[in-house]
C-alpha cells in the first residue's frame, strides 16, 4: 500500500489459484446486492459486475494514501509513478507476458486501445489491414485511417455459422498481393455471438508477416490468454469489462517490436521529453509513455492490480467452466421453447453444436408465423421483470449482417433511404421488412459472468415462455 507522501511497495505475490470455486458462496459474499435487490444480470459482456471486496478495498487505499499527478518527482507524485508501474507490471504477469518482449499502454477502455494502433500504423498501399467480418465497430473504425492513407481494405468472411471461414487459406492468398507488412484484426471471442475464434491464428498471420491486432475485451473476462502462447502483436482490453471496476481504464498491450514500428500522428502532455515553441520541435517520449496521452487515471491503479488478483485468485480455468456450464442451460432452454403447435418460439444465432464459444447468446424471439419479434418489445419485456439483457447489433455489423440474413444492395438502399429521412432504427427495420432486405435488423443479448447462476438463467426462460400465453 502506498501510504501519505512516501513509496512503499504493495505486497502483490502471485496470488494461490484456487483448485474448484463455490460460486455460490461466492455470489452470497461478493455480490449479494443482487439478490438483495431482485436483479437478474445477464450483460456480462457489457459490462462485469464488481465484487464488493474490490470498491472497499481501494477505498481503503485511496482514504490511507497521498497520490499525486505521476508527471513530477514530488513524493506524492512518485507514489504514483510507482503504482502505475506495478500495475504495468501485474497486468503482464496477468497475461503471461515476457516484459522484455511487451509492454503496457494504458488507455482510457478498449477503443482508446484499438485508436493507438489505428492512428499510428504504418498502413498503406503496400502495407494493406485485413479485417474480421466479426469485428466490433472499434475496429472496424481502423478502416478510416487505411482509406485514408491509401491502404486496401479486406475482410475475411464468415460462414453461416458465424465463424471466420478458412482465414489461414484467405491469409496465405492476399499475402502475395503485397510485397509490405500489414495488419490482421480480430476479435478473440464475437461480442454478438460469443464464438471464439482460433486464437492460432495470431501465429498464422504473423508467420506471413503481418502484426496482429487482437481484440480482447469480449474473451479475456472468462477465459484465460497467455501472450507466450499467442503472441499477438497488439492486445486490447478494457477492466471494467474483466471485473467492472475501475471504469476509464483500458490497456494495449503490445509487442516491443510492434510498438516501434507505430508513427504517432501527433504529441501531448505526457508523451514528450520536451517541446520547442520557439524551433517547433519535440522528442517523443520512449515506450509506453510515448503513448499515453495525458495524465493516467493514477488513482484507479490500486484497483486494478486487486481486480487481476481476484480473478487469479478464482483461477481463470474456473471461471471458464462455470461460464460455459450454465450458458449451455441457457442455450438448451432457449431451444426448447415452442409455440403451442411446436414451432420454435427462439432463434439462437451462432454454431448449433455451441463448441468453442463464450457465454454470450444472442437471439431473437419468433411469432407463430416465425416472423421476428422487435427485440425491444422483448428487452421491454424483460426490463419489467427485472431481467437486464441488450438488444441491438452490439456494434458488431458484420456478424449482424450475416446472421440476419442482409441482402447486400437492399439493405444498401434501405440505409440511404432512411438516412435521407432522419434515422431511425425502426423506420430502417421497416424498410428492410418491407423489401425483403432481412430476417430482422438486431437482436436480444444475454451474457454471463462470474455472479451468474442457474437462477438469472431460468428467470430469463420463464420470462420468454410467458410470452406465449402473454402476447402484445
Amino acid at each position: 500500500m502506498l501510504t501519505g507522501a512516501t513509496t512503499l511497495r504493495r505486497a502483490t505475490p502471485v496470488p494461490q489459484r484456487a483448485q474448484s470455486v463455490d460460486f455460490a458462496a461466492l455470489r452470497a459474499r461478493e455480490f449479494s446486492r443482487l439478490d438483495d435487490g431482485g436483479h437478474a444480470y445477464l450483460d456480462y459482456t457489457g459490462s462485469a459486475l464488481y465484487p464488493d471486496r474490490l470498491v472497499a478495498g481501494h477505498a481503503t487505499t485511496l482514504r490511507a494514501s497521498v497520490l499525486g499527478n505521476p508527471h513530477s518527482e514530488s513524493p506524492a507524485s512518485l507514489a504514483s509513478t510507482a503504482l502505475v508501474n506495478e500495475a504495468r507490471t501485474r497486468v503482464l504477469r496477468f497475461f503471461d507476458a515476457d516484459p522484455d518482449e511487451y509492454v503496457v499502454c494504458f488507455t482510457p477502455n478498449t477503443s482508446g486501445a484499438i485508436h493507438l494502433v489505428a492512428s499510428a500504423y504504418p498502413l498503406g498501399p503496400d502495407a494493406p489491414l485485413i479485417l474480421a467480418s466479426d469485428n466490433h465497430n472499434s475496429v472496424n473504425g481502423v478502416r478510416a485511417y487505411a482509406e485514408r492513407a491509401g491502404a486496401c481494405v479486406h475482410q475475411l468472411p464468415l460462414d453461416a455459422e458465424l465463424r471466420l471461414h478458412d482465414v489461414a487459406s484467405a491469409l496465405t492468398v492476399l499475402r502475395k498481393t503485397h510485397v509490405g507488412a500489414g495488419l490482421v484484426a480480430f476479435p478473440a471471442q464475437s461480442n454478438f455471438s460469443g464464438v471464439r475464434h482460433p486464437l492460432a491464428l495470431v501465429d498464422k498471420a504473423r508467420a506471413l508477416g503481418y502484426d496482429v491486432l487482437l481484440d480482447a475485451a469480449a474473451y479475456v473476462p472468462t477465459s484465460p490468454l497467455s501472450l507466450t502462447r499467442t503472441p499477438a502483436s497488439f492486445v486490447a482490453c478494457s477492466f471494467y469489462k474483466m471485473f467492472g471496476y475501475p471504469t476509464g481504464v483500458g490497456a494495449l498491450i503490445t509487442r516491443r517490436d510492434a510498438l516501434a514500428r507505430l508513427r504517432r500522428p501527433w504529441f501531448s502532455g505526457g508523451t514528450v521529453e520536451y517541446v520547442s515553441v520557439q524551433s517547433r520541435s519535440h522528442l517523443l517520449r520512449d515506450g509506453a509513455e510515448g503513448f499515453e496521452d495525458g495524465t493516467v487515471n493514477f488513482l484507479a491503479f490500486g484497483a486494478v492490480i486487486d481486480g487481476l488478483d481476484f480473478l487469479d485468485a478464482l483461477g481463470m480455468p474456473n471461471v471458464r467452466r462455470h461460464v460455459a456450464t450454465l450458458t449451455d442451460r441457457l442455450v438448451e432452454g432457449l431451444r426448447a421453447l415452442t409455440h403451442r403447435d411446436g414451432s420454435p418460439l427462439i432463434r439462437v444465432y451462432g454454431p448449433r453444436d455451441r463448441y468453442d464459444c463464450g457465454g454470450t447468446v444472442a437471439f431473437n424471439v419468433l411469432d407463430a408465423r416465425g416472423d421476428v419479434a422487435p427485440y425491444e418489445d422483448i428487452e421491454a419485456r424483460a426490463r419489467a421483470a427485472g431481467i437486464s439483457v441488450r438488444g441491438g447489433c452490439f456494434c458488431n455489423p458484420g456478424a449482424s449482417e450475416q446472421a440476419f440474413g442482409f441482402v447486400a444492395e437492399r439493405a444498401a438502399r434501405c440505409i440511404e433511404e432512411t438516412t435521407r429521412s432522419g434515422w431511425s432504427v425502426r423506420e430502417f427495420a421497416r424498410r428492410m421488412k418491407a423489401c425483403g432486405g432481412a430476417s430482422a435488423v438486431g437482436a436480444v443479448r444475454a451474457s454471463l459472468g462470474i455472479a451468474s447462476n442457474e437462477s438469472d438463467v431460468a428467470r430469463l426462460i420463464g420470462m420468454l415462455a410467458e410470452i406465449n400465453d402473454n402476447p402484445r
